[in-house]
């Protein structure tokens, strides 16, 4: 079992390693591993803490099992079909999960050819969290490793958070920290935006504040992206602005794992219009 980049991560997931011993030889596949936490809902968070298990890996995989939603057969008893069309390597791998009456861990992602089927599966299979669109494949295409060879189509909605901290300046604001308070009161990150277009950046700035001494996130530490250690200094700002952004769904209690899009200011707004965090919009 390896990573995308090549690294070989067996040994963190002995559950699976164990159930692959129902495929046949030969072999390759293509797919995603899938944490489900205690809510029984997919966690990334989970995920991520499976990735990087210990010695403590076994323990975990007995707390936490993983599944294997399958996208792709890339060798077939030990036939090699990256040349072969997208098509005849979903026959493949649908044989596969029948002939061998596979089950969990191992998932087969559901696939269509009906661009309606598609469609509601976009508005409405992303209603459950971990779960962000769909991807669109050709059926003559090739598999090009290292190459996206597909398109990924997320769902997105618009809603509201509070502007808590800029990069860059209050005067040239470059990328929005944005925040919603939790059930205990207290302001949580829950995102970040892209960077900011030249015009909204300019009618934002006539608009901050900068943060008096009791600001929630005063000697917090922010990081450039999910899995980056790599430290942002941000300007604090008076959390009391509301923002409007489009955000897709993919979400870890409450919290975004891709940068938002910035639509507007929300001045007819104030903050306690804005959702709780872990609280539906």
């Amino acid at each position: 079992m390896q990573t995308r980049r090549g690294a070989l991560i067996q040994d963190r997931f002995p559950d699976l390693t164990a159930a692959a011993r129902s495929l046949p030889n030969g072999f390759v596949l293509d797919g995603e591993l899938a944490v489900l936490d205690s809510h029984n809902q997919l966690s990334f968070t989970a995920l991520r803490h499976r990735a990087t298990a210990g010695r403590n890996a076994r323990a975990l995989a007995a707390e936490i099992p993983a599944h294997f939603i399958a996208f792709d057969v890339l060798q077939s008893d030990g036939q090699e079909l990256l040349q072969e069309p997208f098509a005849h390597r979903r026959e493949v791998l649908e044989a596969l999960f029948v002939d061998h009456q596979l089950g969990p861990p191992w998932t087969l992602c559901p696939s269509t050819s009906d661009p309606a089927v598609a469609d509601e599966w976009l508005h409405e299979w992303t209603d459950v969290p971990g779960v962000e669109g769909v991807v669109v494949k050709s059926l003559t295409g090739r598999y090009r490793p290292g190459v996206r060879g597909w398109t990924k189509v997320r769902r997105r909605n618009t809603t509201e958070a509070l502007i808590g901290a800029v990069t860059g300046s209050l005067h040239r604001p470059l990328v929005l920290l944005l925040g919603r308070y939790d059930t205990t009161g207290r302001l949580r990150l829950v995102g970040k935006t892209v960077p900011l277009k030249p015009a909204p950046a300019r009618d934002l700035a006539d608009h901050l504040t900068a943060a008096g001494p009791n600001h929630p996130w005063t000697g917090a530490r922010f990081t450039a992206s999910w899995n980056s250690r790599t430290p942002l200094e941000p300007v604090l700002v008076a959390p009391a602005l509301v923002a409007e952004i489009s955000a897709d769904i993919s979400q870890d209690h409450g919290v975004w794992r891709h940068p938002l899009c910035y639509e507007r200011l929300r001045l007819d707004t104030v903050a306690a219009d804005v959702p709780l965090l872990d609280e539906p919009p």
